[in-house]
């Protein structure tokens, strides 16, 4: 299943990113406080729920302001504007009877949505979610402080532990550097606390004896947000019915996802064939890494002087890390004269060693010094410790690196496994013996030219 991503426009000039995916009729999600339409969709955890939303609907999901693909460094995060956000996509889309799903911090967003336009919406479900978030915050004090100056002082590092305890208790720690990736990928720091901070401020107690449509209300009972809260939102809703879910992981899309697919399938009267899912014990174990390594480094510094060298180095940090931010990657360290990168996806770090030689191949063409780089990468279980990345598929993947020509991108077969039917050629090198590992290593070299 393939989901295709548009943008609508809202009426204060936002561009707000959206995916549609599936066919029938309409379910729109509201996401939680951050999201990525792209990075979520290939996770294998999201990605196993949305299919199950899509398999007998159109599901649409979109970034809220400020997150994921949607425009960021704004200043308004109120209730209004976030439900005028929603308003543009069902305008845009022009879609009407759709099932309309809030998850957490969009779920007084779909409240006061439903509120506003009853006729548009058929079915409301809300997921581990609030009506009034002074009433939360009551409930919890000091935490939304202590969030924020989290998000201000350890955002995008290797996790900030407490909100990630708060969130998922009992995260296993490669889940940790996942969480911190996620984190840099999603929001900035600005965009991210600002919208925390106006979430709380939401109230729409008074709005839930206006809503008249049948209602859904799931709630984990030992969640971040209070279980409290779900009981009183089904208990102001005539009619609605509250499904009480064991457990204390606040995602929708961690823990035991079956009872919650099985109580929208059965509320919408569709039929539901439960499947192994992934747990979140399996998230990324398996971490692609990328190296790059500047050839004759040592060489400039001796010929241009220090300084002239330190810039044509610049060129390559810059050039690198751009293709990174780009293809969801993650920095772990800067080598001296290259950098050391992971991805939780071998298509993704591909396409960024990719995106690394053809951005040095356009700046070669008119550049005093023109810089040559080898990529090497490698895929395994490294062990995650102190925002580090340790072991044999980062030792190997360092060696695959000084064993590539200068602009060449040298990867193992197991990348190449990992990656297939994804549209990459890569020309096969045969065995190679490398320094330090006793058995020879089957490379191919990534074809990266612009034809």
């Amino acid at each position: 299943m393939e989901q295709r991503i548009q943008y609508a426009q809202t009426a204060d000039g936002v561009s707000i990113a959206y995916a549609t995916a599936g066919s029938g009729p309409p379910m729109v999600l509201v996401p939680g406080w951050l999201s990525h339409l792209e990075i979520d969709w290939r996770d294998r955890l999201n990605h196993s729920l949305f299919e199950h939303l899509a398999s007998e609907r159109q599901l649409v999901r979109y970034d809220k302001r400020g997150a994921g693909l949607s425009d960021r460094n704004l200043d308004n995060y109120s209730l209004d504007a976030q439900v005028g956000d929603l308003e543009a996509i069902v305008e845009q889309l022009q879609l009407h009877d759709f099932v309309l799903l809030g998850c957490c911090q969009g779920g007084p967003i779909a409240i006061s949505y439903t509120a506003l336009h009853p006729e548009n919406v058929s079915a409301l479900i809300l997921y581990g979610t609030y009506h009034s978030g002074k009433q939360w915050r009551d409930t919890v004090p000091g935490r939304v402080d202590a969030f924020t100056l989290l998000i201000q002082e350890d955002w995008g590092r290797y996790g900030a532990s407490t909100m990630l305890d708060a969130l998922v208790p009992g995260a296993p720690p490669e889940f940790r550097q996942v969480f911190a990736e996620y984190q840099r990928q999603t929001a900035n720091p600005k965009d991210a606390a600002s919208a925390l901070k106006a979430f709380m401020e939401y109230e729409v107690t008074h709005l839930l004896s206006q809503i008249t449509i049948p209602t859904l209300v799931l709630h984990r009972r030992d969640e971040e947000c209070p279980f409290q809260q779900g009981r009183e939102i089904a208990s102001q809703i005539r009619g609605a019915r509250f499904v009480p879910l064991e457990g204390d992981i606040h995602p929708i899309w961690l823990g035991d996802t079956k009872p919650i697919i099985s109580a929208i399938k059965d509320f919408l009267g569709e039929d539901y064939e439960p499947a192994v899912e992934p747990s979140a014990d399996s998230y990324a174990d398996v971490y692609t890494v990328l190296f790059t390594d500047m050839e004759g480094s040592t060489a400039l510094t001796q010929r241009l002087g220090d300084a002239k060298a330190q810039e044509v180095l610049r060129t390559h940090n810059r050039i690198v890390r751009d293709a990174l931010e780009a293809h969801s990657g993650s920095e772990i360290k800067h080598t001296g004269d290259g950098i050391m990168a992971s991805f939780t996806s071998a298509s993704r770090a591909l396409e960024c060693a990719i995106a690394i030689q053809r951005a040095l191949a356009r700046h070669n063409e008119s550049a005093e010094e023109p810089i040559r780089v080898r990529v090497g990468l490698n895929a395994g279980e490294p062990v995650a410790e102190e925002e580090d990345l340790f072991g044999t598929a980062v030792q190997l993947a360092a060696r695959i690196c000084a064993h590539a020509e200068p602009g060449e991108i040298l990867a193992p077969i197991v990348v190449r496994e990992l990656a297939a039917g994804k549209g990459f050629l890569l020309a096969d090198r045969g065995d190679v013996a490398l320094r330090g590992f006793e058995d020879p290593v089957r490379l191919y070299e990534v074809r990266w030219g612009e034809g």
